[in-house]
């Protein structure tokens, strides 16, 4: 993005004249209407400095490899006696007096800022605000876009001179983003670290007025800060209170969980009002599928509360097909790393993988307590390579091709469990997989991955209504994109990314078909 004309002029404190050797004076603000003043040589020309607290005006140009006014945490003494050093060119006699006041009017503007501050402190922490995920910024409104929101051009001034430094984030353009402003440029030293640095400065200065997001461009993948008014990021009001539609999608999921373990009602749903008496009987599938929703939901919530990540009420999907398909749970808050959010979204289906393993081992080790069980046919396992396997491994020549045989229901209420949990695993959007895929590689990968996963569901749903109904799902609610955190850049650590690649491994393998036969007389025959 570029500046338009009447930013470009307001926002840069200098320009190169027609001559390399020569530099030119802008106005420093456009409501001072000071004579323009003589251009001076690069080689001869002297600061004028000022007390510790004010911005001193120096010439410099713009090569990422000088050092800018105001960055260093040590300014230079003026001498002893109060004069200003000696210039050698004679033109700069006669810029003194323009030049001190500029500096007047720079005095005035710090002092303005500084009651600014005292405005700004208290005011809550902006990690703490609640924020609308899936938004460029979260929470931003549209119509929130007014002048009144805009940062004003001598706080610009400030952020670019005196927050960021030549030893964090050394600015080399700016451009407006939203209500607040993008800054270019060069990242020095650790991102975390710089992150910390900038952040501290912007709290002295400013108080809790502005947000600072230190991001990866999309356009070149080279950092970038972007600092917003804290008063952008609130979160929209709904109609209808949170809790309630939480409630009301929560007593349909019930209803659905305890129907998708009745057979006898599934030929026909009508006839479900009249024989809710059959429903006890869909009791104990439903108990142990939501079992394993309940200790995926669980995982979230202790981890968030570790990391300091704020989670929203959960909405339980209702599914006719496995009973849930999970729940959504919102981020209310700007997660600070990818490491935390990684930590976050890969808690939960660890957790109920976990439970849902141990449910299905027990499924198969254990015979039915009724000692007929559930009788299906050996080729349900090909729908599984995880399942497939391990009923391979477990059962060995019992399980035949075209042989109907008798399971321990847990089996099959687990493994409702864990597909559920391999759903929530699918690398898109905002689902639990979308987000670890963006911990782990970024916002660009994370999208890539997100229109990958759409177009495959799309094809599989001209095959399978699972799919078909998780697609629209994916699209219409949780396609993204996932909200900015405070600092993008650093990467998780690699045991968190490990973590984050087994769920991901987990649930490909719950989801892929199990492609080879299950005895050696098929394998003879073709």
């Amino acid at each position: 993005m570029n500046f338009s004309s009447s930013f470009r002029g307001n926002f840069s404190l200098l320009s190169q004249c027609s001559t390399c050797c020569h530099v030119r004076l802008q106005p420093l603000l456009a409501s001072l209407h000071v004579p323009r003043p003589e251009r001076c040589r690069f080689a001869s020309f002297n600061s004028y400095q000022v007390s510790r607290k004010k911005r001193e005006t120096v010439c410099r140009v713009t090569e990422t490899d000088t050092e800018p006014d105001s960055n260093n945490d040590k300014e230079k003494e003026i001498n002893k006696d109060g004069e200003n050093p000696p210039a050698t060119d004679s033109n700069q006699e006669n810029d003194k007096p323009e030049l001190d006041s500029r500096l007047n009017a720079v005095n005035q503007i710090t002092s303005s800022d500084a009651q600014t501050n005292s405005l700004g402190g208290g005011l809550q922490d902006v990690d703490d605000v609640e924020v609308a995920s899936g938004s460029p910024l979260p929470g931003v409104k549209p119509q929130q876009m007014d002048e009144a929101m805009r940062i004003p051009k001598e706080t610009i001034d400030i952020l670019k001179d005196q927050v960021f430094g030549f030893d964090t984030f050394f600015v080399t353009s700016q451009e407006p983003y939203e209500a607040g402003v993008l800054f270019k440029g060069n990242l020095r030293g650790q991102a975390a670290k710089s992150y910390e640095k900038i952040s501290m400065r912007m709290q002295n200065k400013f108080g809790d007025l502005y947000k600072l997001f230190l991001l990866v461009n999309p356009e070149d993948d080279k950092p970038i800060a972007v600092v917003v008014p804290k008063k952008t990021l609130q979160p929209e009001t709904i109609a209808v209170p949170e809790w309630f539609a939480a409630g009301a999608f929560g007593v349909v999921t019930v209803f659905t969980l305890l129907l998708r373990n009745v057979p006898a009602l599934q030929s026909s749903l009508l006839s479900t009002f009249n024989n809710l008496d059959l429903l006890k009987d869909g009791l104990p599938g439903a108990l142990v599928t939501a079992l394993v929703i309940a200790v995926h939901e669980l995982g979230h919530i202790l981890v968030a509360k570790i990391s300091g990540v704020k989670l929203g009420v959960p909405f339980f999907v209702p599914s006719w097909q496995t009973g849930s398909f999970g729940a959504i749970t919102r981020i209310t808050n700007i997660v600070p790393k990818r490491e935390d959010l990684l930590k976050v979204a890969a808690a939960g289906p660890l957790a109920g993988f976990s439970l849902g393993f141990v449910l299905l081992l027990l499924g198969f080790i254990l015979p039915p307590s009724d000692g007929i069980g559930i009788v299906v046919d050996a080729s349900v396992f090909h729908e599984s390579f995880l399942v497939g396997g391990l009923a391979k491994l477990l059962l060995g020549d019992v399980l035949r091709e075209g042989t109907p045989i008798s399971l321990n229901p847990v089996i099959i209420w687990a493994w409702a469990g864990l597909l559920i949990n391999a759903i929530n695993s699918i690398p898109a959007g905002e689902l639990d997989g979308g987000r670890i895929s963006f911990a782990i590689w970024g916002r660009k990968a994370s999208a890539r991955f997100t229109g990958l996963c759409i177009v495959l569901l799309g094809l599989s749903s001209l095959f399978s209504d699972v799919a078909f109904y998780w697609v629209v799902l994916v699209f219409f609610l949780q396609r993204g994109p996932i909200a900015p955190l405070s600092e993008e850049i650093t990467d998780p650590e690699e045991k968190y990314v490990a973590l984050g690649i087994l769920v991901l491994l987990l649930g490909l393998l719950v989801c892929l078909p199990y492609p080879f036969p299950f005895t050696d007389e098929v394998i003879s025959s073709f």
